[in-house]
């Protein structure tokens, strides 16, 4: 129904950047609020960036906030994370998370992505 795929992961040193991106694909109707995630402990996962479905609203951790920059182009349906500064030893998989909304948010629906691994060296 909905498919995120994301790309843009791979090695950097510390202090350095990376830009992810998350491809959306599918054709459900609705309006999709965005958001990033990276693996924690175990199976968990802990919480980034998000925009709203206008582009207009974002949040950010505190721990990025400053740094990160999460950005939408619904024309090409993909969501990009711009990551700078990134400090040592930070190694984690980022994954992709869309909501779905219809009827002014009465009905919802959650697709997550497969992740893309960032690994930053000291």
């Amino acid at each position: 129904q909905v498919q995120l795929v994301e790309s843009g992961g791979g090695l950097v040193q510390a202090g350095g950047s990376l830009r992810l991106s998350c491809a959306r694909s599918g054709r459900a109707s609705g309006v999709y609020d965005m958001r990033w995630y990276r693996q924690g402990s175990g199976n968990g996962r802990d919480f980034v960036a998000s925009i709203d479905w206008s582009g207009t609203i974002t949040e950010y951790d505190d721990s990025v906030k400053g740094r990160f920059t999460i950005s939408r182009d619904d024309a090409k349906n993909t969501v990009d994370l711009q990551m700078n500064n990134l400090p040592p030893g930070d190694t984690t998989t980022y994954v992709c998370n869309a909501r779905l909304s219809t009827d002014n948010y009465a009905n919802t629906g959650y697709y997550w992505g497969q992740g893309t691994q960032v690994t930053v060296s000291s």
